[in-house]
């Protein structure tokens, strides 16, 4: 990195969009929408989709704080991401990126799951574990979410000391379908594409959106099938997502499962068991514990059936990042690329 960025090096043409404010405790972030088509404009970046838990930064006075999407606390279980931007020079500054777990340099949920694992001392997590920034929010007592994203990744770079555990998510140049296709042929998730004249603006956005490489998103578990032959814990997972104020069912998934998943996923579930069905459609189904609609599952498929069904669902781990209620079908959307 060259010389440390301060405000008065920020650039004119950029000043004027900078807003003198307190540094917030919460910022809610913006969120991403499945996109329907791949497309690949002048007026639009793109990013390597991580696979990994979204996680925003917060320093202030020296003093670091991790959240979830959800507002939950992550420093205990990510304590060498804490540890390595508590040493950041950078101070009063708000961040957003991806925590992953990297396996043949990939980045992997289900490792991520196993490697993450709340620790009694502040102590650096593997090596293995980072945190990719891919924007910044807040520096130096200006809100800077109304700069274009291009200047935000600007002032990111400029602001921040990167290193071993915390790293800079730069966007990928003169990309195409021949790149996403063969970064999908290499088992990689996909691509982000993002507005690259766009604000950051929190809740959902088309100004982000997904090109996934395969299928999948978080389902709500409500229920469980008793297990069978010599397998322990359970069969498989009842799964929904909520549309009309309902949990609509999606299908069963009974593969993907470690023998310590299993024995750790029904004992959780064993505690939240119901007498009634928590989904709003009428289910022929036997033998069935229904629980309380409170865990989310992240669940790989390959596609939905006529009928709105999974076809062959594999689960990856739970989400405790994902608030149940907000669990909807991605549904592709059309995205208006140009205005």
């Amino acid at each position: 990195m060259g010389e440390r960025v301060r405000l008065p090096d920020i650039p004119d043409g950029m000043r004027g969009r900078l807003v003198r404010a307190p540094q917030p405790r919460w910022i809610e972030p913006m969120l991403a929408t499945l996109s329907g088509e791949h497309f690949f404009d002048a007026g639009w970046i793109y990013e390597p989709k991580l696979d990994g838990i979204r996680c925003l930064a917060f320093k202030r006075g020296g003093e670091v704080e991790l959240y979830s999407r959800n507002r939950n606390i992550l420093n205990a279980r990510f304590p060498g991401v804490a540890e390595a931007l508590r040493e950041q020079p950078a101070d009063g500054i708000i961040l957003d990126g991806e925590v992953v777990a990297c396996e043949g340099g990939r980045s992997s949920f289900s490792l991520l799951q196993g490697r993450s694992r709340p620790a009694a001392s502040p102590l650096r997590a593997p090596a293995d574990i980072y945190y990719y920034v891919f924007d910044v929010l807040y520096f130096g007592g200006y809100d800077v979410t109304g700069l274009p994203l291009l200047g935000r990744k600007w002032l990111l770079e400029k602001a921040v000391d990167f290193s071993d555990a915390v790293r800079y998510l730069s966007h990928i140049p003169d990309v195409d379908e021949a790149y996403l296709r063969d970064a999908c042929g290499e088992g990689r998730e996909g691509l982000m594409a993002k507005r690259a004249a766009g604000l950051y603006v929190s809740g959902r956005s088309r100004d982000w959106l997904k090109f996934k490489c395969v299928r999948g998103q978080e389902f709500v578990i409500g229920g469980y099938t008793e297990p069978r032959g010599g397998r322990t814990g359970f069969g498989a997972l009842l799964l929904g997502y909520r549309e009309a104020g309902k949990l609509r069912y999606a299908g069963k998934v009974g593969t993907g499962f470690s023998e310590s998943a299993l024995s750790d996923l029904h004992r959780r579930l064993s505690g939240m068991e119901r007498k009634t069905s928590p989904f709003g459609d009428s289910l022929d189904e036997k033998g069935v514990h229904w629980v309380k609609p409170a865990l989310v599952a992240q669940i790989g498929f390959a596609e939905w059936t006529p009928d709105g069904r999974l076809r062959h669902p594999r689960f990856l781990g739970l989400r405790g990042d994902v608030d149940p209620g907000e669990v909807t079908r991605e549904v592709p959307a059309e995205p208006k690329r140009r205005r």
